[in-house]
């Protein structure tokens, strides 16, 4: 008749059992009272009182155990949760699962985290969460500042039963305009230390947050706080440790990439790092070399700086030198050695780097462009790497040509010897180079007593390259004219200049062990006709160039003297002088 409660039943459950158990029994002894009494068994009305009594007990006692129940299951869960959130390092995820267990403690509708940013201590909304466990969007969720910032400062919870009727938030203007009607705000403490706040409320339900949800939320709250702030430690440290791998990612990469060698020591002398760029120009292997003393493992290089170790280390003075020590392998090379003191944070100095230069291709390259520039136009020794650029191929562009031949050369040159002829000629070849590299012109090449000149090259560009071409001529004749004042009348002479301005293909041409700077083409062709149609002094232009300098320059038409059957010369131009600007 009367079932016994299984050992897995809650309390409550055993409380209701026994409460019907005992209003069956109350009830069946009623029914049962006339039968027993006449079968001489009489029932003391006080044991109908007595079980009556009891089964009322048992009523009263219901609402606190179950009261006691719910509190049992809402610490269990927050046992459980307390488990999950410190088992997570992640700061997000910690955040959310805060925010919905204090949701769900609390029968909160919404609620939101905010945290102290740790550089400057000011709150940071991070999290809002509703009842469903969704994310809302933090500028639709509107509170009461002053509550939050009130916890965040005092670090004492609040608590409102009805928000609208509270004299100390009713006057807020979040709080008219959007009505909370429940509130709980309680601190996020950490030592003794606020790090933030939580806050939950319900828009509908007044006088849902009483004493025990406080008291239940804050002992959450003790526990969230330090998962959480374990949370942000551990995201501190893993941007951290990933700013620390990438900056050494990219010392390797730095170290790795540039060409200077780069060794440094401790203070003691011993190598700490050594590049790539280092094992490649001294001929000595990373593996080799570091953590060892310098002076063992690049024993010319510690005997080259012995003096100059204690300026850097002691007085903090960057030292360089030179040194040519002979290299394993490579034979004697220059090397530029800069040495720095390394300095820790404190500003102390820890040990010293030196940069390793090797200046052995560059001092040869030097020495080489001087014996160059003793054959070559400027122009063209300071854009060697350009010219390189254009490898044997070219380009098609307009250019202006000048070509000056002196005239009367092969009588005068059967009258002299030889080195006399010789010291002649360069006199003359002087004056026209001078006169080309005034107007930043390239010598193209001699052509025994020939000259020709080339502008607005891709090593020379210029836009106004046939006015150049013109006054180069002019200061040629020019300057012819002055050397004659010094040279002896049997070896005066006068030069004969073309010039014109077309389009031709310039570029490198010859072999790759030996190659030539030059233009080709008919404008080429048509500079040597018009200088051999120009008599001692004459300066012959063509209709091109003409078309281009006419402002600057005067000149009379005259018709060609010579021609070639090649080559079309219907008009040409000689140059009678420089036009007066206005």
């Amino acid at each position: 008749m009367f079932e016994r409660a299984t050992p897995d039943s809650s309390a409550r459950q055993l409380i209701l059992a026994v409460a019907q158990q005992l209003t069956d029994l109350e009830q069946m002894l009623w029914a049962q009272q006339e039968i027993i009494t006449q079968r001489g068994v009489p029932v003391p009305a006080e044991f109908f009182q007595q079980l009556s009594a009891l089964r009322a007990a048992c009523e009263a006692l219901r609402p606190d155990v179950l009261a006691v129940e719910q509190e049992l299951d809402d610490l269990r869960a927050l046992a459980a949760t307390t488990r999950l959130i410190n088992s997570s390092l992640d700061e997000d995820a910690v955040l959310n699962e805060v925010m919905d267990t204090a949701i769900a403690l609390t029968g909160a509708e919404r609620g939101y985290i905010v945290l102290r940013d740790p550089p400057d201590g000011d709150l940071r909304f991070r999290v809002a969460r509703n009842a469903r466990r969704e994310t809302l969007d933090a500028d639709r969720f509107t509170v009461s500042a002053t509550v939050v910032d009130e916890v965040a400062r005092t670090g004492r919870p609040i608590v409102a039963s009805n928000a609208l009727l509270d004299p100390r938030l009713s006057a807020q203007d979040s709080i008219v305009m959007y009505g909370p009607r429940s509130i709980l705000c309680v601190p996020l403490t950490v030592k003794s230390r606020v790090t933030g706040v939580v806050y939950a409320d319900s828009q509908r339900t007044p006088d849902l947050f009483g004493g025990g949800e406080l008291a239940l939320l804050l002992g959450f709250a003790a526990q969230a706080a330090i998962a959480i702030e374990n949370a942000r430690l551990f995201e501190r440290q893993r941007r951290a440790l990933a700013e620390v791998s990438e900056l050494r990612e990219l010392t390797d990469s730095v170290l790795t990439s540039i060409a200077s060698g780069v060794i440094t020591t401790d203070r003691s002398g011993r190598i700490m790092i050594f590049n790539p760029a280092a094992e490649e120009i001294l001929g000595v292997a990373a593996s080799d070399a570091l953590d060892r003393p310098l002076s063992e493992t690049l024993p010319a290089i510690g005997a080259a700086i012995t003096g100059l170790i204690e300026p850097v280390m002691q007085q903090g003075q960057p030292q360089a030198i030179e040194i040519a020590p002979e290299v394993p392998g490579r034979g004697v090379l220059t090397l530029s050695l800069k040495l720095t003191p390394l300095r820790n944070a404190q500003g102390l100095t820890v040990g010293m780097a030196l940069a390793v230069d090797d200046l052995t291709a560059l001092k040869q390259r030097d020495a080489t462009l001087e014996v160059v520039r003793t054959y070559l136009p400027p122009s063209l020794v300071s854009n060697l790497g350009s010219i390189d650029k254009l490898g044997l191929g070219g380009t098609e562009r307009e250019i202006s040509i000048l070509i000056a031949d002196v005239r009367g050369f092969t009588a005068f040159s059967e009258l002299l010897p030889p080195e006399d002829l010789m010291t002649v000629i360069t006199q003359y070849l002087a004056v026209s180079t001078d006169a080309l590299q005034l107007f930043d012109g390239i010598v193209d090449k001699y052509l025994g007593d020939a000259v020709m000149g080339l502008f607005n090259t891709p090593l020379n560009p210029q836009d106004d390259h046939a006015e150049r071409a013109v006054r180069a001529a002019l200061t040629m004749a020019y300057d012819v004219r002055a050397l004659h004042e010094v040279l002896p009348g049997d070896q005066r002479l006068g030069y004969g200049i073309g010039v014109t301005t077309g389009t031709a293909i310039v570029g490198s041409v010859g072999s790759p062990d030996r190659r030539g700077f030059t233009a080709l083409g008919p404008p080429v062709t048509l500079a040597r006709l018009l200088q051999e149609n120009a008599l001692a002094g004459e300066i012959i232009i063509s209709a091109a160039t003409y078309a281009q300098v006419e402002p600057l320059f005067a000149a009379e038409p005259v018709p060609p003297r010579k021609l070639r059957d090649s080559l079309v010369l219907p008009i040409m131009y000689r140059i009678t002088g420089v036009r007066r600007r206005e």
